[in-house]
């Protein structure tokens, strides 16, 4: 993502966007729609660690999926009667146009009849089948090691990666999710995460736990 944002773009308050999302789909409505599609993805953040531990823990505002950035255009044929909005730096761009989509990794698809928003994809940076984290550039893992699944066949992302993510903020939502996690993990994916917090997040208080 380029640090250059386009002008204009809408800027939603906390009401409105919580309004707006309150008809966000679940996981199990994105595959049925994406099926068989070649680019691989996957369910991300906090419904990837409900999926991982098998139970819904806690209401979730929004739904996110990630795949990799060329494999955006596979997505949006998939859903012809919405749209696709460009989101950075709190703000919307309506149509999510070319100069949007190069300037963001978010877009949030949209119903254009209700103006309710249904989830939000996340075009990740990749070379080829290798995913690349858009946190450092240097840490890069094939999609096939980061992508597991439930037994229904719902792609979500693994949970050392979702934490990893949720580390940069750790509002309580996240530290909740870290405590829930956190038993559920062996020995190999802690030491993962770990080693991933050393290098992105280093000092992080999650380190001490993992390492007990």
């Amino acid at each position: 993502m380029t640090e250059y944002l386009p002008p204009g773009g809408a800027v939603l308050d906390a009401d409105e966007l919580h309004t707006r999302w309150a008809d966000a789909w679940r996981p199990e409505q994105v595959t049925e729609r994406l099926g068989e599609i070649g680019a691989p993805w996957c369910v991300a953040a906090g419904w990837a660690l409900d999926l991982f531990c098998g139970r819904r823990s806690r209401p979730h505002g929004d739904l996110e999926i990630a795949v990799p950035a060329a494999g955006f255009p596979e997505i949006r044929d998939c859903f012809p009667e919405y749209v696709f909005d460009a989101v950075g730096s709190g703000r919307v761009w309506p149509g999510a146009g070319a100069e949007a989509l190069s300037a963001t990794h978010q877009t949030w698809l949209r119903d254009p009849a209700s103006g309710q928003f249904l989830f939000d994809v996340f075009r990740e940076p990749h070379e080829g089948e290798t995913w690349i984290c858009r946190r450092d550039e240097g840490l890069r893992l094939p999609y096939d090691a980061i992508i597991e699944r439930t037994a229904d066949g719902i792609p979500y992302l693994v949970p050392e990666l979702v934490l990893l993510f949720k580390a940069k903020a750790s509002r309580p939502k996240d530290q909740a999710d870290f405590d829930r996690v956190l038993p559920l993990l062996g020995r190999a994916r802690r030491d993962l995460l770990g080693e991933w917090l050393e290098r992105v997040h280093p000092g992080h208080p999650w380190l001490a736990e993992l390492a007990g």
